[in-house]
């Protein structure tokens, strides 16, 4: 019978003491960084995206049950901040560069900002953009798999809110 032991590659170890001006981004972090990284400004354009549209619905809506659901879509703004902030920090702990660029924004986001002032569209149209987000987080996840754990699990996180979400507009749709 063949004894099995867990063993930390000295080697690597050694590499991780190197090129300390890189942060956390240690030599065996691999061939993907840049990749994830471009991922990442992707996303973050989405939810800067997802945050204007969420705050002009907010604004915008009218209505009999407006004042619920603006306060809604004003909840999903602030959650989406989040996400674009988390996602800008672990950019930059990747050692890139956050793109909050305003020109290209809407050209770089996976949803679609919506001027819209009829509150029933309103809500398609943010469940449509938190749908949109589940898909591209999901591929991402896919994607990444084990090449970065710390990028996967942050961006299972935003997932989960983003299903919350999603869940949310949808029982708004059936009042």
């Amino acid at each position: 019978m063949t004894s099995h032991t867990l063993v930390l590659d000295q080697a690597r170890l050694n590499a991780a003491k190197t090129s300390l001006e890189d942060g956390a981004v240690t030599p065996e972090f691999g061939p993907w960084r840049e990749d994830i990284i471009q991922l990442l400004n992707d996303s973050l354009a989405t939810e800067l995206v997802c945050v204007l549209r969420y705050k002009r619905h907010h604004f915008m809506a009218k209505g009999l049950a407006s004042p619920a659901i603006a306060e809604e879509f004003l909840v999903h703004a602030n959650e989406e901040q989040a996400h674009a902030d988390r996602i800008a920090q672990r950019i930059v702990q990747l050692g890139g560069e956050p793109d909050f660029n305003p020109d290209t924004l809407s050209q770089r986001s996976h949803a679609d900002y919506d001027a819209h002032n009829d509150l029933s569209t309103m809500i398609r149209v943010n469940l449509v953009a938190e749908r949109v987000a589940i898909d591209a987080y999901s591929q991402m996840i896919e994607l990444i798999g084990t090449k970065d754990p710390t990028t996967r699990r942050l961006i299972e996180g935003i997932l989960e809110q983003e299903q919350e979400h999603a869940d949310e507009l949808a029982d708004w749709l059936d009042k």
